[in-house]
C-alpha cells in the first residue's frame, strides 16, 4: 500500500466521522448541552480563509535580520526557494514602522513578493502577522516534545490537522470553534454560519449548522423554472409551509430545516444581486468570487441589526512538495488580491470595522527543502486583516538552526510558540465572547493551559 493510498483512506475515514458527528450534533444527539445565546447589541463577522495543503509560512513572512536571513538563505538558496532580500527591502522597511507597539524587539522582515496588496494594508495598520502558531495542548519545549509529554496527536497529517485546526482543539472533534462561538453569540438565523465554495468544520457548532454555498454565489431551487412566475411563487410558498412544520422524525426534521435554510439563502442572494451591484471589482479567481459572495451577504445581514456571522472561504494548492517557487507565488498572489478587494468592498458597504478576516492552514512546512518543495511541518505564521486589527508583528521568529531548540524534527518543523486556542480566543474576545465563554464553552477548558489567552492583535 503506497503513502498516497493511506492518506486518501485516512482522509475519507476522518471526513466520514466528522460528517456523522456533525449531523448528530445538528440533531442534538451528541449529549452536548446548548447554552442560551448571549445578547449582542451590534453586528460583527469573522471570515476564515483556509489555505488547504499547508501554506509555507517561512516564505510568506521572511525574517531579514542578519543572522536568520543568512541561515534561511543557506538552507533554501541552493534549492531555488530563498527569496531575495533585495526584493524584500522595501517591504521590510515599511513593515518595521509598525513594530514598536506590537513587538518591541526589532525583527525586520518582508512579505512574499506576491503580496504587495497585503503589504500595503500592513502599512495602513490593517494587518497583524502572528508568528509560529500551531496545534498545542500546552506550552511545549523541545525536551518535552522529545519525551512525548503533552504532544498533540497525528501531527503532520493533512486530514487530522485540518480537523484539529478548524476545531481549535488538539484532538478530533465534531464542531468548529467558529460554530461554537455562534452557539453562545448567534441568533440561530440561516445567515449566521456560511461556508462558500467548500465546506468547513469551522462553521459547525453544537446548535449551529453551517450552510454551504457555491463559490460564485449562484444558487436556485431546481424544478421551479417550468412554471409561470405566479404559480412558481405559490409552489415555493407551499413548500416553505411544509418544511416549516414540526416533523416527528428527528432526521427528517433536520433535513427539512436544511432545505428551508437553503431556500432562504436563495432569496437572500437574489435580493443581493437585484440591488445596486458592488462597485468594488473583485478578481475573477475562485477566492475572489467567494469573497465577493461573502461581501454581498454581509451587506444584507449588517443592515438587519445586531447579530454575529462566521464565514469559511478557502484556497487550495498549498501542498507544495515540488514546484513551490511558482506555485506558492501564484496562490499568495490570489490571496493578496482577493483580500485587498474584500477590504475595499467592506469600506464600500460601511462594514470595515465590523468584519475581521484571518488565515488558517493545517500546518507549516519544513525550512529544509526537498528538491523544489517542502514537507509537512508544524508551527506556521498567520495573517489577520481588518480595520479592527491592531497591525504589527506578534511573537518571535523561530531559531532557524536545524535541530535547534525550536525544531521538532531536525528539518525545520517549528514547535509552536502560540496555540490555535490563543489565536482563536483573541478573535473570539473581539467577536464578543467573554473569558468564561471562551474558556468553558468555545475552547473547552483548554485555554487555562496557556499563560496568555489574548495575544493583543485586536482593537478593543
Amino acid at each position: 500500500m503506497n503513502q498516497h493510498s493511506t492518506t486518501r483512506r485516512r482522509f475519507l475515514g476522518a471526513s466520514a466521522q466528522t460528517s456523522l458527528m456533525g449531523a448528530l450534533s445538528a440533531l442534538g444527539l451528541t449529549g452536548v448541552a446548548t447554552p442560551a445565546n448571549a445578547a449582542v447589541t451590534d453586528y460583527k463577522a469573522l471570515v476564515c480563509l483556509y489555505m488547504f495543503g499547508g501554506n509555507d509560512g517561512n516564505n510568506m513572512i521572511v525574517p531579514l535580520d542578519t543572522t536568520r536571513y543568512a541561515q534561511y538563505n543557506a538552507i533554501r538558496g541552493s534549492h531555488g526557494l530563498a527569496l531575495s532580500s533585495a526584493a524584500n527591502t522595501l517591504l521590510a522597511a515599511r513593515s518595521a514602522t509598525l513594530q514598536a507597539t506590537a513587538n518591541p524587539v526589532t525583527q525586520p522582515f518582508g512579505f512574499h513578493y506576491g503580496m504587495p496588496e497585503l503589504d500595503a494594508l500592513y502599512g495602513q495598520g490593517q494587518v497583524a502577522a502572528i508568528l509560529n502558531v500551531g496545534n498545542l495542548r500546552q506550552p511545549l519545549s523541545k525536551a518535552q516534545y522529545l519525551a512525548g509529554a503533552g504532544v498533540p496527536s497525528q501531527l503532520f497529517s493533512h486530514p487530522d490537522q485540518t480537523i484539529q485546526n478548524q476545531a481549535g482543539t488538539p484532538s478530533s472533534a465534531a464542531t468548529g470553534w467558529g460554530g461554537r462561538l455562534l452557539d453562545v453569540l448567534g441568533t440561530g438565523g440561516h445567515l449566521d454560519a456560511i461556508a462558500v465554495g467548500a465546506g468547513g468544520l469551522f462553521v459547525e457548532g453544537a446548535s449551529t449548522h453551517g450552510n454551504l454555498l457555491p463559490g460564485n454565489g449562484q444558487l436556485d431551487l431546481a424544478g421551479m423554472n417550468f412554471w409561470p412566475q405566479k404559480e412558481a411563487d405559490a409552489r415555493r410558498a407551499a413548500l416553505v409551509q411544509i418544511l416549516s412544520a414540526q416533523h416527528p422524525n428527528l432526521i427528517a426534521g433536520a433535513a427539512n430545516k436544511a432545505l428551508l435554510n437553503g431556500m432562504e439563502l436563495v432569496t437572500d442572494l437574489k435580493n443581493a444581486n437585484s440591488g445596486a451591484p458592488l462597485a468594488t471589482v473583485f478578481p475573477g479567481t475562485s477566492l475572489g468570487q467567494q469573497l465577493k459572495t461573502v461581501a454581498q451577504l454581509i451587506r444584507i445581514r449588517s443592515q438587519q441589526g445586531p447579530g454575529r456571522q462566521v464565514y469559511f472561504v478557502s484556497q487550495g494548492g498549498f501542498d507544495t512538495h515540488g514546484g513551490q517557487a511558482y506555485q506558492q507565488f501564484d496562490m499568495l498572489r490570489q490571496v493578496s488580491q482577493a483580500l485587498a478587494a474584500f477590504q475595499l468592498a467592506l469600506a464600500e458597504i460601511h462594514a470595515a470595522q465590523q468584519v475581521t478576516s484571518f488565515t488558517m492552514s493545517e500546518f507549516g512546512r519544513t525550512l529544509q527543502p526537498n528538491s523544489g518543495g517542502t514537507d509537512h511541518a508544524w508551527g506556521n505564521h498567520h495573517l489577520v486583516v481588518g480595520a479592527a486589527v491592531k497591525g504589527g508583528l506578534y511573537g518571535q521568529f523561530p531559531d532557524f538552526t536545524l535541530g535547534g531548540k525550536d525544531d521538532a524534527t531536525g528539518r525545520g518543523a517549528w514547535i509552536p510558540q502560540f496555540s490555535n486556542q490563543q489565536y482563536g480566543a483573541t478573535l473570539g474576545r473581539w467577536f464578543g465572547a467573554d473569558a468564561d465563554m471562551l474558556q468553558n464553552q468555545v475552547f473547552k477548558n483548554e485555554l487555562a493551559s496557556f499563560p496568555q489567552a489574548d495575544l493583543g492583535f485586536m482593537l478593543t
